[in-house]
């Protein structure tokens, strides 16, 4: 009989990722999202040197505009087994690839795209009010009740979280500049982030417009048109293919202990906004892998806000909670620091692809192909966030 975590079942380094790919980020792609993940799967596929028609399981995310079977079509995969998805948006990546490795191992695929794909600039744009797109109370959000007292975007959620954290333990503003900062020095010398060529200093970053108090603008993640593909399977199987295996170490999800209905306002009613469903998470992934904080080379942290990253760093377990603010100092965060984070540029430099690219750079990174590649890196932590709840992953070279 296993606990509630299923931790004496996990299975590690069972499965692994074979394969990658993404298309160019942009903010007007010309492309329908089909054509985006078409392509994304097809570069992901080739990474792996893997047939496209040998496809049996697609897992998407459960606000893509995608359907599994209308990528298989494209593909022309021979016969889907198994499809699924999951999410919402930012919290589903790592899920979508436990989806992906439970299917496996229930033997109900053996090789399976997972992919997102977004039109986040040109076409549907997550950051904006949700009362004007006519979506309040769809699908159960509960947005209705709070979109009259004028919590109308992401952006004031997460702005409320970070007032509470500063509030609560003093944190200054400077550490959430330093956060973007990383991601913007390791977009630098990323040629396929959207910030390569844009430059930021801590004067720019404090410089920036005020957006949603205490929120600027460099705070907020980008709005991008792109999509990411990654090819999971067998370990045992991957050692054949055409790249290093990957392995995945272990994989995990949460609502927390003290879950709101709806997707992201509620949680503001829970008893605490400054730590997240991350932190239980924390505790099973890390269980499941037999390993700890202290074993994490690099990391791939959700990053739709500066705020996001914070918080998270602490739930993980890098610092006490409340102390993310004299953890995080100049170089804390960056290649060569002691926790580097996000190394492609992330959401607030690379490309917003609702956490796909983390899950493509954590994989870079164990393989040795990273534009900002951390020397000797073993142990790769990818999450994806935010609330109504999350999950993560643990990836490791094999």
């Amino acid at each position: 009989m296993t606990n509630h975590a299923g931790r004496e079942s996990w299975q590690q380094d069972r499965t692994a990722i074979a394969g990658i790919g993404a298309t160019d980020f942009s903010k007007a792609s010309g492309r329908s999202t089909l054509t985006l993940a078409t392509q994304a799967s097809l570069a992901a596929l080739k990474d792996a040197g893997i047939d496209p028609r040998d496809v049996d399981g697609i897992v998407r995310c459960d606000m893509d505009t995608v359907r599994p079977v209308a990528l298989a079509d494209s593909l022309g995969v021979r016969n889907l087994t198994y499809w699924g998805d999951t999410g919402p948006g930012g919290s589903g990546p790592a899920a979508m690839v436990g989806q992906a490795v439970a299917a496996i191992q229930a033997g109900m695929a053996t090789t399976v795209v997972v992919f997102r794909s977004i039109n986040g600039r040109s076409g549907e744009r997550y950051g904006k009010g949700y009362a004007d797109d006519g979506r309040a109370g769809g699908g159960s959000t509960f947005e209705e009740f709070f979109l009259p007292y004028g919590m109308q975007t992401p952006g004031q959620y997460f702005a409320a979280v970070a007032q509470r954290h500063a509030i609560e333990h003093g944190t200054p503003p400077e550490a959430l500049g330093r956060i973007a900062m990383a991601c913007r020095r390791h977009a630098n010398n990323n040629p396929a982030a959207q910030m390569h060529s844009r430059t930021m200093s801590m004067e720019d970053y404090l410089g920036s417009r005020m957006l949603s108090t205490p929120l600027r603008l460099f705070d907020f993640c980008l709005e991008t048109d792109g999509a990411c593909a990654i090819v999971v399977t067998t370990a045992e199987r991957a050692r054949d293919l055409a790249q290093p295996p990957v392995l995945i170490r272990s994989v995990a999800q949460s609502s927390g202990r003290d879950a709101q209905p709806g997707l992201m306002f509620p949680a503001l009613l829970r008893p605490t906004t400054t730590s997240w469903s991350s932190k239980p998470l924390a505790e099973t992934l890390f269980a499941r892998a037999g390993l700890t904080a202290a074993d994490v080379d690099v990391a791939q942290i959700y990053d739709c806000f500066t705020i996001t990253t914070l918080v998270q760093i602490e739930d993980y377990g890098f610092c006490e909670p409340g102390g993310a603010g004299d953890f995080i100092q100049d170089g804390t965060l960056e290649v060569g620091g002691s926790l580097p984070i996000n190394t492609s540029g992330g959401h607030l430099s690379e490309g917003y692809i609702h956490g796909m690219n983390h899950v493509l750079e954590g994989v870079r990174q164990v393989r040795g192909t990273s534009t900002n590649q951390v020397p000797g890196a073993q142990v790769s932590l990818v999450t994806s966030a935010p609330p109504p709840g999350g999950s993560a992953l643990l990836l490791v070279a094999a």
